[in-house]
């Protein structure tokens, strides 16, 4: 799947953030990012780090160089993420504390989130890797997927292009706005916390995709339990109106990078209509198996 062509200004333009520093900065020019990104102070960080203040002050400016002991606990301090703890670490002359293998390598894992997809169907449900790549996905995202353009599900395939591209879901939709404002506010968090390039090149493409009306939403008294609740992701399937409720999952104290940045993202209905559409969905795929494999 391809995307337009973006540039690649600073990350100050998605996020209202410091810009990123150069790829090849020092480390101690990368710790000073990281702390003004988080918007903590040397004197709060030092306090948290058990280190001096004086020494931390020498270590951003490069007259003092980190112990790697002392680059794991302010990046953990910090809430670096792993793949740029690494990047800590070998800014500051070390080997990465961290390892990242291949998804493909980690074949007894994807058959545990092959299992774990499987048991959420009928519901649709996938798992993204950071740049929200699909990994994994169940046989009921096809109902999500009814429609969109042959070229977007090319893969790499990219959930949140295939959710708001013009050719993708986007016009089955309900409220297109508020979904595409959810989708690019949740991005822009993440920009903002990780510091990623990728990431930001995704954001400036997606936010400049041209936003038709989607559907209108369908007539009816609103559902009071349900609006307390959560407001619903609705989408249109044939004649009906589909209501789901995203949940998210991630693994917890991961210390490889690429299972740190693996998210399980699940559906679940709203209302009674969507999940007997989704049961009777999936019924006729297995009905659909049976008869070519009969």
């Amino acid at each position: 799947m391809t995307g337009q062509a973006v540039a690649r200004p600073a990350v100050r333009a998605a996020t209202g953030g410091p810009a990123a520093a150069p790829r090849q900065a020092t480390v101690g020019a990368l710790l000073r990012e990281w702390r003004e990104r988080r918007r903590v102070s040397q004197l709060a960080l030092s306090i948290e780090a058990d280190v001096s203040t004086r020494h931390l002050s020498c270590v951003e400016t490069g007259r003092s160089r980190p112990s790697p002991g002392l680059v794991a606990r302010l990046g953990e301090v910090l809430d670096v993420p792993l793949r740029e703890r690494n990047r800590l670490m070998l800014a500051a002359g070390y080997a990465p504390a961290h390892p990242e293998t291949p998804v493909a390598a980690l074949e007894s894992l994807r058959a545990s989130l092959r299992a774990v997809l499987d048991a959420h169907d009928p519901f649709p449900a996938f798992v993204v890797d950071r740049t929200w790549t699909v990994v994994e996905a169940n046989a009921s995202v096809q109902v999500l997927l009814d429609g969109v353009d042959e070229d977007l599900l090319t893969e790499p395939v990219n959930v949140l292009r295939i959710g708001l591209h013009p050719r993708g879901m986007a016009p089955r939709v309900v409220d297109l706005r508020r979904w595409r404002e959810e989708l690019l506010g949740r991005l822009r968090r993440q920009v903002g916390w990780s510091a990623d390039d990728d990431l930001a090149d995704l954001y400036r493409e997606l936010d400049g995709y041209p936003v038709a009306p989607g559907p209108a939403a369908a007539p009816g008294p609103a559902d009071p339990e349900q609006s307390s609740l959560a407001i619903p992701f609705r989408l249109r399937y044939g004649d009906d109106e589909l209501a789901f409720l995203g949940m998210v999952t991630t693994f917890g104290t991961p210390v490889d990078v690429t299972l740190s940045e693996l998210t399980i993202e699940t559906f679940l209905p709203a209302d009674d209509r969507t999940a007997e559409v989704l049961r009777a969905a999936a019924e006729a795929r297995r009905e659909a198996a049976r008869s070519v494999a009969g």
